[in-house]
């Protein structure tokens, strides 16, 4: 609260935090939290189960409808939006936002000085929070993957043929 009462304002007014969102992790959930208290509105934006497949070679395990519901169900989103195209200057045209949240992960990398690049003309922030390296979606998928393979026999290569 301000001195007058009234809710203090936050330094952007609608903020844009886009991801796969696949395997809702407590990742995910710092950056809605960190997004949200830097903006009076936050869209999430979910990408679509094409673009993740673009974007990373494969296709995310939770499909979009999940996703999106997920997402929409945070209680730091005001709104969830599906991400169709890669350029996000396009999604900002639709959506207009004056910032969007990424990782730290992405800064000082080709990627996100493009990011920082092409908002800076169109007057958006880039601001980064601290990636979750203790839990990644990645992460995850690669325990599930292990889950999923078939135990070796005792004394038996798994892969081995008979």
């Amino acid at each position: 609260m301000s001195d007058t009462g009234a809710p203090a304002r936050r330094p952007y007014r609608v903020g844009y935090a886009p991801g796969a969102y696949d395997l809702f992790h407590i990742g995910h959930l710092n950056i809605l939290r960190h997004a949200r208290s830097q903006c009076d509105y936050l869209v999430a934006g979910v990408v679509s189960d094409e673009m993740a497949e673009f974007a990373k070679g494969r296709r995310p395990m939770i499909p979009l409808v999940e996703r999106l519901e997920i997402v929409r169900s945070v209680k730091y989103v005001d709104a969830a939006f599906v991400e169709t195209v890669p350029d996000k200057v396009e999604t900002w045209k639709q959506v207009r936002f004056d910032v969007i949240f990424k990782g730290d992960d992405w800064r000082g990398t080709p990627k996100g000085d493009k990011l920082e690049k092409d908002f800076a003309a169109h007057g958006v922030d880039v601001v980064y929070f601290p990636y979750t390296v203790h839990t990644s979606s990645t992460q995850l998928r690669r325990a599930l993957d292990a889950l999923a393979e078939p135990a070796a026999a005792p004394g038996q290569v798994t892969g081995e043929r008979r």
